[in-house]
């Protein structure tokens, strides 16, 4: 059986340790627990992995974050990979920093990779979102998701990025429905 795991992000190293790209630090995380190494190829960096008896692909788009949905379709087209064997990790606003919510598919709540996502294979995916928290002046959310996190936040986020690999093993594992109700309720 085969899965697209697909952090969305920024390519560039002025995005590399933003809020947004958290997708791409979930899935460097992931990668490197199983030395897995990314290359460029279409439309992404990508690595592919086994997991078990399970195949990965991991994708980082370098559509940049708008134009998320040209690579994810392209690789679930090309490896014939179905939509609910399709999870992308984004960062979330409206999820306090560090919480974690997996969810069968959903709306894009106003967050533009998905968005594009969703305009090219529609809202039935699953996605894991990463709270990034909201701590931001009215009119000032484009600063704040690409701006580093606090460093408050960077003591965290090692502990926080682990725990989310281990929802993409679970999820690739035990399916949506076991690993939603081990990680939702924490």
């Amino acid at each position: 059986m085969k899965y697209l795991i697909a952090g969305l992000g920024n390519i560039g190293s002025d995005y590399e340790l933003t809020r947004h790209n958290i997708g791409f630090m979930v899935l460097d995380a992931f990668a490197k627990a199983s030395n897995a190494v990314f290359e460029d190829r279409r439309y992404g960096f990508v690595s592919e992995m086994r997991l078990r008896n399970k195949s990965l692909i991991l994708l980082k788009p370098s559509t940049f974050m708008n134009l998320s949905g040209n690579a994810v379709r392209y690789w679930l087209q090309k490896e014939k990979i179905r939509t609910e064997n399709l999870l992308v990790v984004v960062d979330d606003l409206a999820l306090p920093f560090g919480t974690l919510r997996l969810k069968s598919k959903g709306s894009d709540a106003g967050h533009n990779g998905l968005k594009h996502i969703q305009d090219l294979i529609g809202q039935n995916y699953p996605r894991l979102r990463f709270g990034i928290g909201n701590d931001f002046p009215r009119g000032a959310q484009v600063n704040y998701v690409l701006e580093e996190f606090s460093d408050e936040e960077k003591r965290q986020l090692p502990e926080r990025i682990e725990t989310a690999t281990e929802i993409i093993r679970s999820f690739c594992l035990s399916g949506i429905n076991i690993t939603m109700n081990q990680y939702n309720n924490k």
